[in-house]
């Protein structure tokens, strides 16, 4: 069967923002995943499946359901931690897909607890999570996934790690995945408890420039015409995004940011009557990453612009029957007027 043909990421006409917000998550997937909201129509499950062409290449171990990092203990399978040397192979990171209908089981996997009492030894069915670990776990309609999956993925989220207890009987498995969420506003809302977990937000409309359009049009029409030409035209800037985004990941560590930018930070987020501090932290981790996407290993006033846009807007105090929209040209010119980066 032949492997199935995604229209290239770096062919996505306009939609700036989404693409970046998938690339930081790429680079650091600390910055807590992105959720992309917009109207039917405006490639948002494009840009996430796209993905798959332009994913880092990582060391994974051999053979392991979990695809354990051989060189991070702390966050290794059982079967892994035993070994005293990790057989490595080389992937690409995945994305994986979560149903919305998917069952609480197939999410989170099942424990077989008549093997368990015949043979004294666990049997694990791995779910979607176990696939999930140090991949994308992408969620499409997330809005519309039911309270308790929602749930199951809060935990493994927040803790990094998959947890399933029947009959007495317990497993544990690593879960640490990026998050990459889309949905149509229209068709309902997202609970504010995952809303929040979420690092970045974007939303995305369709093009109104008629240039622009048109070229949407024809790159599509161009694409299921031929669809193996279109790739290979579109080859060398895929590659070379992969390979910007591989430099990222190994310059992230050596980025710094000026101390006053902490006290910028956090000058904004209370200026905005942001609840709690993830707001911060989070603006923070994205300037570093975006630093480290651009080259540069001391985070810049565009940096702050950039994680200000994409870590604000879905985490502004909203008060009954007020508009919470966010003034990002406010926050510009504060960024701008300040000494500290």
């Amino acid at each position: 069967m032949e492997k199935k043909a995604y229209y290239p990421f770096t062919a996505i006409v306009g939609q700036e923002k989404m693409k970046r917000a998938l690339i930081l998550n790429l680079i650091n997937p600390f910055l807590g995943g992105v959720l992309i909201k917009g109207e039917k129509g405006t490639a948002k499950s494009t840009a996430v499946r796209a993905l798959t062409e332009v994913l880092p290449v990582r060391k994974e171990a051999a053979g392991c359901m979990f695809s354990c990092d051989p060189d991070d203990r702390s966050f290794q399978c059982d079967e892994c931690r035993k070994k005293e040397n990790v057989e490595v192979n080389f992937a690409k990171m995945k994305v994986i897909n979560l149903p919305v209908s998917a069952t609480e089981d197939r999410v989170v996997g099942s424990l077989d607890i008549e093997h368990a009492l015949t043979h004294g030894e666990k049997k694990f069915e791995p779910g979607i999570l176990a696939r999930a670990n140090r991949n994308i776990l992408y969620v499409d309609e997330i809005n519309l996934l039911d309270d308790h999956i929602v749930d199951v993925l809060l935990d493994s989220a927040a803790m990094g790690v998959n947890s399933i207890e029947r009959e007495g009987v317990s497993f544990t498995h690593p879960a640490k995945f990026v998050l990459v969420g889309t949905m149509n506003p229209e068709e309902g809302d997202l609970r504010p408890q995952l809303l929040d977990r979420f690092g970045l937000v974007v939303e995305v409309k369709g093009e109104e420039n008629i240039e622009m359009r048109t070229e949407v049009i024809s790159r599509r029409l161009d694409f299921e015409k031929d669809s193996t030409a279109f790739i290979k035209k579109w080859k060398a800037e895929q590659d070379t995004l992969q390979l910007k985004i591989g430099q990222a990941k190994k310059l992230l560590t050596e980025v710094v940011y000026p101390e006053d930018m902490l006290k910028l930070i956090a000058e904004i987020s209370v200026s905005l009557g942001v609840d709690g501090h993830r707001a911060d932290i989070t603006m923070v981790k994205a300037a570093v990453t975006n630093a480290a996407f651009e080259g540069h290993t001391v985070v810049t006033k565009s940096d702050v612009k950039t994680a200000a846009e994409l870590v604000l807007p879905h985490r502004m105090r909203r008060r009954p029957f007020e508009d919470s929209t966010l003034d990002i040209e406010a926050v510009f010119k504060k960024i701008e007027s300040s000494e500290a980066v």
